[in-house]
């Protein structure tokens, strides 16, 4: 069993979205609230991080204010110096042991644990950098919760291309038609899709639209209600089991 880490096993797109949110309020010339922002940031989660700081500056005129701060940062266009002041809220904020530990995911943890308790070999594939990965493994206990970790510096080509699920495959020792991925966002799906894998996407509030309307995997194995992962897990090892 593969498990993603950001927006899977912790709700790191809700702090991503609050980070943006803290950002936005200290760059925009009038008052603004931090739910807009959060509300906004679901419109555009998912694609790159250009367009997402883009459309904010955009919709919440941040340009004049960000402008101001591109020489601190020692970049050329507002929208990157409006994702390096989200950048300095959000490293706070993973800095703190506590707040980790109550953005945890309890369901997918759960199966994690489950997992592991059942004698499944269990491998992570983030696009965290290593050493982000590993401080929140560090913060979570989850340092020996893996048989093999791979991370965005790991491989050349990141989600939705399907390397580093191939790349967890191949050091596991196992065929990718015998892994179950466990991930919570269409760019995930669609990697562990292209590298062969049976998969289940457990939504977030921030990915369920877009998991339903990509058309990437029916709805049964696109779990909306988290009480229902385990059971989805058991009913496909079973039909692998039989097939």
């Amino acid at each position: 069993m593969i498990f993603d880490l950001d927006g899977t096993l912790v709700q790191t797109e809700k702090l991503k979205a609050l980070s943006y949110a803290k950002a936005a309020v200290a760059l925009c010339p009038y008052e603004l609230d931090e739910s807009d922002v959060i509300d906004a940031f679901k419109d555009v989660v998912g694609l790159p991080r250009r367009q997402v700081a883009q459309a904010l500056v955009d919709r919440f005129d941040l340009s004049a204010k960000a402008g101001e701060r591109m020489p601190e940062f020692g970049v050329q266009r507002p929208w990157q110096a409006f994702v390096q002041v989200r950048l300095l809220f959000y490293r706070h904020m993973l800095a703190d042991p506590d707040i980790l530990r109550n953005n945890q995911w309890p369901h997918n943890m759960a199966l994690l644990h489950a997992a592991r308790h059942g004698g499944c070999k269990t491998g992570l594939a983030t696009m965290s950098h290593c050493r982000q990965a590993q401080s929140v493994l560090d913060v979570l206990e989850l340092t020996d919760a893996f048989d093999f970790v791979a991370t965005r510096d790991d491989v050349e080509n990141g989600k939705p291309e399907p390397e580093i699920y191939l790349l967890v495959a191949q050091e596991l020792g196992v065929s990718p038609a015998d892994c179950l991925v466990i991930e919570d966002s269409p760019s995930g799906v669609h990697a562990a899709l292209a590298a062969g894998m049976n998969v289940i996407a457990v939504a977030t509030p921030f990915t369920h639209d877009g998991l339903h309307a990509s058309g990437l995997l029916p709805d049964e194995l696109i779990v909306d209600d988290p009480r229902r992962a385990a059971g989805v897990v058991a009913q496909i090892m079973t039909q692998h089991q039989h097939s």
